[in-house]
Order: C-alpha cells, then structure tokens, then sequence
C-alpha cells in the first residue's frame, strides 16, 4: 500500500486568472503482499499533473474521450477540455441544463458528449462546434441521474430517479424501450465492451444484468448494503470456449469497492460471481473506474481519498490524498496513464502514474497557466451601469458597451437579459455575440458559489442566494418560485430526497431571509 502527502498549490498572476502548478510524488512501496502472485507492477511514482478549478459547485462526473476529458458539475454546467494540455475547449462551458448535472459520457467515436441532469433531459453534445444534437426527455419527467452509451452503437441508455430505463437511439431521438427497478433510483449503469449487455445499479443496493433490449438477465440482492453508488464494466472480455466472462467493478453506501465476474453462456444464462470485496476506504465510496487494459480499478470516497487497485489480485496500490472533500468522480483515460477525479471540493485533479523506468527528465511539464473562471463582484444585482459597463470590456464584450449604456442596463437587468430580448429590444443582431453574452451572464450567476456564500443561503434547486426563502414539506429551504415550479412539473417529489411530498403547503423562512439580508449587508 501506499499513500500520499503533501498538498498541490496555485499561484495567481493578475486579478481572475489561475496558474496550475504540477507537483510531483515519489511513492515508497509497501512489503510486497503474501498473497501477490506474478511479477509485480512497476509502478513507482504518481504525478499531479494540474488541478482544474473552473465549476462553482461540486463536480459530480468525469469522463475521458481519446483527446477530450470532460466534467460536468451542480453547477449545471459541462466543461470540456483537451486531454492534451487540459486548455478549456474554445466552446466550453456547455449550458443547457436548467438543473445539477449529474453523468456525462462520451460516444464511442467521441464526435458527441451526452449528459443527464435533474431536469429530467438527457443532452447529445456535438464535440465538432459544442451545439445540441439532441434534447431526449425522461419519460415521467423524472431526475436522469445516469447516462452511458453502448460501445459500437448509437444506442444511450438513461437511468432516473424514479426506477426507469430509457433505451434511445439518439440519432432519430427516438425511445425504443423502458424498463422499471421498482420504487429506487437508478443511479449506476455500464455497458459491457461488446455493447450486448448492461449492468445497472440502485439506491437499494441491488445490481441487475439487462440484455440490450432491457430485458432483465440477472438480480443480485443486496449487492452493496444501504445502496449502490456506482458500477464500470472492465474494458476486455475474457472466453474460455464455451463461456464469455467480464469483470464488473461496483461500489457503495457500505464503504466497499467490489469486483464481480459476469459470466455468459448461452444454455445456462447469465451469472454474476463475486472475486475480491476491497476496504482500503474508510468512507461510502462514490465512484470506481477500470483502466484501459483492465490491469487498475480506481474508487473515490467520502474519506476525501483516491484509491488505486491491482483488479486481478484486489490489492491496494496507492492512496492519493489531495481533495478536501468528498471524491465524486474518477475516470481513466483510454489512451495514456492518466487518471482524472472530481470532488465537492469543486476541483478536477489530474494524475499520471509512471512506470518504474521514467527519469526525472521524463517527467510531466508544468500545463501553461490558464484562466480559472474568475470570481467576480457577488452581487452583480447591485452593479451600477458602470460596473456592468467595465465587467463587458473584462469579459472581451466591448462592443456592447455603447448599446448598454443607451439602455440603461444595470447588474439587476444584466442578471435578467434573455435571448429575445436582445434581439427584440437591445438589436443584437450577432448570433455569436448574443450566445456569448448569455454564457457569460450565466457564469456571473454561478460565480456566487466560489465566493465564499454560505451553502445554506443557496437555493438548492437554483444555485443562487434565496430572495424568498420557503420551507417545504421535505424539510429543506427553497426559492420560492423555484419550488412552486418544481413541484408543478415533478409529481410533486423533493428536489433534495426524490421522495414524495406530504403536502405542497409552502412556509416562508423569515429567520433565513433576514440572515441572509444581514450577510450582505456586510459585503457593501
């Protein structure tokens, strides 16, 4: 086993702008385990090659194309970034979702990027230009919490917060089938690497096997106690002659990363067997992904750490601790020795694990300094028209200066600014200019979230400081016409829970409304 220690950190150069540093750490290896069969990897060294800073809120997917990596975050955003020197896409952020995003996978050719959000869409990206290619709403309008495609097809399946399989063919945006778990969420879904079949896993903690069709193969009860969080299928398949085999990595509310063998043939069905249960994490893990050649499976935790495993002898290889706090997300790229992990920490870390034979001379360069995403004045409602007018010439809009100025546009119509009414009423007739401009706005309202907000002043639903707070059934506070408008498009379940609302009776939070109108009195 081993562990890191140490922190990476980041220098800044001029207001808004973040440079990465690498930091690199030697691993010193532990007593080679009795139980270690073969020659062991010659893994000797970690490197941090950059921390990604860009979301507002917590980052709850990874996912690596051959030259892309993308996250996607509660912010209700998804960035993307080149794999190679991990510069932001001249597209990116991609705003779409009107809620938390919460998966986000790339197609087998990697020309489309699909995410999931709570507002009940799932949304093919184009990677040529970042447009939409597709908008496939849930059926039931419920939360999609997982999205995957199937290897060598244009197949997706989607996994929602009500107990739904959506099988779509994202080309023609049509459904082609539904499944049903039963009353839990669907909160895990892989595909196998010959694309037949999928496992899936639930809140419940069970793992089923589906066929392509969604019909159901296999059950394992209880396969993680208190609820499954995660599950990948290993990239290889395996046969002996009469029988195919795959490793399934899964993981959970129990504190345990699994590794399974899925075994297919044809007279006797489909069989799932367990290999290795891993407790090298002290915490609920959130996440688990198998390498390129299925040699590793790394796990992200509540514990705030990354674990690295041999998959075939279920031995712990190395601990990295750098996030500061939950581990959300990990992914491994498919073409080089780089793993990416996202947290609640609202970070991406990248890490490069070298072979025994690198040199220092060989080790990783430094990613050239690039912009973060600037935090800015949180309360932009309070901008004079000249500050609206300076942020403009900051953000590279300086042709809209004049027109604003006409206009009489302050922070609060800033915040308010449609895409009819810049064409209708300001006359921007620039399309590029226009969705620019939106972006930017869009950015400006997530920003609050990096700017040391207190999390409860927060609508949940929203992301943005509550003007009037309610209390709902669930327990939790909302922005009013947040809520109202949730509960009348969602069959009434809690954006929190899922759960159904006892009632939709609504409290005003006057204590939280006065709080937060103290907090910022204190930032004039």
């Amino acid at each position: 086993m081993y562990s890191l220690k140490g922190s990476a950190w980041a220098s800044r150069k001029g207001p808004g702008r973040r440079h990465v540093t690498v930091l690199h750490r030697n691993i010193e290896p532990a007593n080679r385990d009795p139980r270690a069969k073969g020659p062991r990897r010659a893994v000797k060294m970690v490197s941090l090659v950059c921390t990604l800073q860009d979301h507002r809120d917590d980052v709850n997917w990874c996912a690596f194309s051959l030259g892309l990596l993308a996250t996607c975050s509660t912010d209700k955003t998804v960035r993307v970034y080149s794999a190679a020197d991990f510069s932001e896409l001249p597209f990116s952020p991609l705003v779409g979702h009107g809620y938390a995003v919460h998966c986000c996978c790339f197609s087998p050719c990697g020309r489309f990027l699909a995410s999931c959000s709570t507002d009940a869409t799932t949304i093919v990206w184009s990677m040529d230009s970042g447009d939409m290619a597709a908008v496939l709403e849930h059926p039931g309008r419920s939360p999609v919490r997982v999205c995957t495609f199937a290897p060598g097809s244009s197949y997706l399946v989607s996994g929602a917060s009500d107990g739904t399989l959506a099988l779509w063919d994202f080309q023609s945006k049509a459904i082609l089938k539904t499944a049903t778990v039963g009353e839990t969420a669907v909160v895990a879904c892989s595909f196998t690497p010959c694309g037949q079949m999928l496992a899936t896993g639930s809140t419940y903690g069970d793992l089923r096997l589906w066929d392509l069709y969604l019909n159901q193969l296999h059950v394992m009860k209880n396969a993680h106690d208190l609820g499954v969080a995660c599950c990948h299928f290993a990239p290889q398949i395996q046969s002996d002659g009469q029988s195919v085999h795959f490793l399934l990595g899964s993981c959970g509310q129990d504190s345990l990363l699994k590794i399974w063998t899925v075994l297919w043939h044809r007279p006797a069905g489909c069989k799932l067997r367990l290999l290795h249960t891993l407790a090298g994490q002290s915490a609920p893990v959130l996440s688990c992904a198998f390498s390129a050649d299925g040699q590793l499976l790394v796990s992200g935790s509540v514990d705030k750490t990354v674990a690295v495993y041999d998959a075939h002898q279920g031995l712990l290889l190395y601990t990295l601790k750098q996030h500061e706090r939950y581990v959300t997300a990990c992914a491994f790229s498919p073409k080089t020795a780089l793993i990416a992990t996202g947290s609640m920490d609202k970070t991406v870390n990248v890490w490069r694990l070298l072979d025994g034979s690198s040199e220092h001379g060989n080790e990783e360069k430094a990613v050239p300094g690039r912009r973060s995403g600037g935090c800015v004045n949180l309360l932009a409602s309070d901008w004079s028209e000249d500050d609206v007018s300076a942020w403009l010439c900051e953000e590279g809009l300086d042709a809209l200066v004049s027109t604003f100025k006409a206009n009489n546009i302050d922070g609060a119509e800033l915040l308010g600014l449609t895409k009819e009414t810049l064409t209708t009423e300001l006359k921007v007739d620039s399309l590029g200019l226009r969705n620019k401009l939106l972006r930017k706005v869009e950015e400006l309202k997530m920003s609050m979230v990096c700017t040391g907000v207190p999390d409860e002043f927060l609508c949940p639903i929203t992301r943005e400081i509550m003007t009037d707070p309610v209390i709902a059934a669930d327990g939790f506070s909302y922005e009013k016409d947040a809520i109202e408008g949730w509960i009348s498009s969602r069959n009434r379940s809690s954006p929190m829970t899922n759960l159904p609302l006892q009632t939709t009776v609504l409290t005003p939070n006057r204590t939280l409304k006065l709080a937060i109108g103290r907090w910022k009195a204190t930032q004039l």
